[in-house]
């Protein structure tokens, strides 16, 4: 074998190179997402966005960003799977539900507490925001009740949860109605009613099961009897299908967005219109998307090892540590410059171009990396169970 190739999939405690460097490159994807939203929040954009009003760096900068939630939730399935089927037991499996579970609800109240605290810099919030590390953990705990159901049930059920749930995407359900707590918490983003109404469901759940079931369903893909080389050309022909079906049901309107693609007067403008997809609830074909390429990029990863796929896979390794880390570095940011150079947009400071909300992100990849790596470095080592949840 390639000796690029074995450094790649070499497993120590339980983990993949290529697997923690596509965790780590959504990762730094996030930051420029999240420095956007600290510097540069004074230009909002929609879901979907609208073509005509954004600009075209904004528009691909929040493109970028997409790609970060549904394989982040794909991932965390594919290492649920690779937890409850541990290369030392050689075949024999471990029950994964208690740890699925305990950390689901870690994830939960982090997300309530230090994650809520970091976004507005005070606590208690005025408006609880539930976003993507809710409904993880979330999805964690309906995955570690239903993980030991037949893995061909489980890719289906996750298969028609992501590829059926555009069928009832034009359901709206009133906030008076019985249903609508449930409903919002599934499917409808929104405000939860009275008196839980401070509540927002940034991140409804139905879509995200179902590809958390997905991730968790190609675990076996990483079982040892199966090579490297069959493993990638399995990814490489999992990743066209998804972007074939997408190309074809996208060129032709056909299902999967609401919202239709239309031709505009300039090239740059209908690919904007193309590829401008439903994030909240993700739909099918921003999923096609995000999780097509991730496969690809799980492909490539395994085939390459340099210096910027180690370093990937060294932020990669601590991905909660990460996350709540490079939120307080922005908080701490905004904070400094709004001391320094006063507040210009509102009671924040913001920059003027898109560009400067990449230098920024670039500036900030040294200051998260060496905390990062010295952590991994840690939970590498340590025996102590709480780490295994960061």
């Amino acid at each position: 074998m390639n000796t690029s190739i074995a450094a790649n999939i070499n497993i120590t405690r339980n983990r993949i190179n290529a697997i923690d460097s596509l965790r780590g490159v959504i990762m730094l994807l996030m930051l420029v997402d999240h420095v956007r939203e600290t510097i540069y929040l004074h230009r909002q954009v929609g879901d979907p966005m609208l073509v005509e009003q954004t600009d075209p760096a904004l528009f691909f900068t929040r493109l970028t960003a997409h790609f970060c939630a549904p394989i982040f939730v794909f991932l965390a399935g594919l290492s649920a799977w690779l937890y409850a089927n541990p290369t030392h037991l050689h075949g024999a499996k471990r029950d994964a539900t208690g740890f699925l579970v305990k950390r689901g609800l870690f994830l939960i109240a982090l997300e309530f507490t230090i994650i809520n605290f970091a976004w507005v810099g005070h606590f208690p919030p005025t408006i609880w925001y539930l976003q993507v590390i809710w409904v993880i953990g979330l999805a964690m705990i309906c995955l570690g009740l239903l993980h030991k159901l037949p893995r061909s049930l489980l890719l289906s059920l996750g298969i028609l949860i992501v590829a059926g749930h555009n069928m009832i995407s034009d359901i709206k359900i009133v906030s008076d109605h019985p249903a609508y707590t449930i409903w919002t918490i599934l499917f409808q983003r929104g405000f939860l009613p009275e008196p839980l109404a401070t509540i927002k469901i940034s991140y409804p759940l139905l879509p995200w099961i179902g590809i958390i079931l997905i991730g968790f369903a190609c675990g076996p893909l990483y079982q040892q009897g199966i090579s490297s080389l069959q493993r990638q050309r399995r990814l490489i022909t999992i990743g066209l299908a998804a972007l074939a079906a997408l190309l074809l049901l996208r060129s032709f309107n056909i299902y999967g967005e609401n919202q239709h693609w239309q031709h505009y007067p300039d090239f740059i403008r209908t690919s904007m219109s193309y590829l401008n997809f439903q994030k909240y609830p993700p739909s099918l074909l921003f999923s096609l998307l995000t999780i097509g390429t991730g496969m690809l990029c799980l492909a490539w990863f395994e085939r390459s090892n340099n210096r910027f796929t180690q370093l990937c896979a060294e932020i990669g390794s601590a991905p909660m540590f990460y996350y709540i880390l490079h939120l307080y570095v922005l908080l701490i940011l905004q904070t400094l410059l709004v001391h320094i150079f006063g507040a210009n947009h509102g009671n924040r400071f913001g920059v003027d171009y898109v560009w400067q909300v990449w230098l920024c992100a670039a500036l900030l990849v040294p200051i998260l990396y060496f905390p990062c790596r010295q952590f991994a470095v840690f939970k590498r080592n340590s025996k102590q169970a709480w780490v295994r949840y960061l």
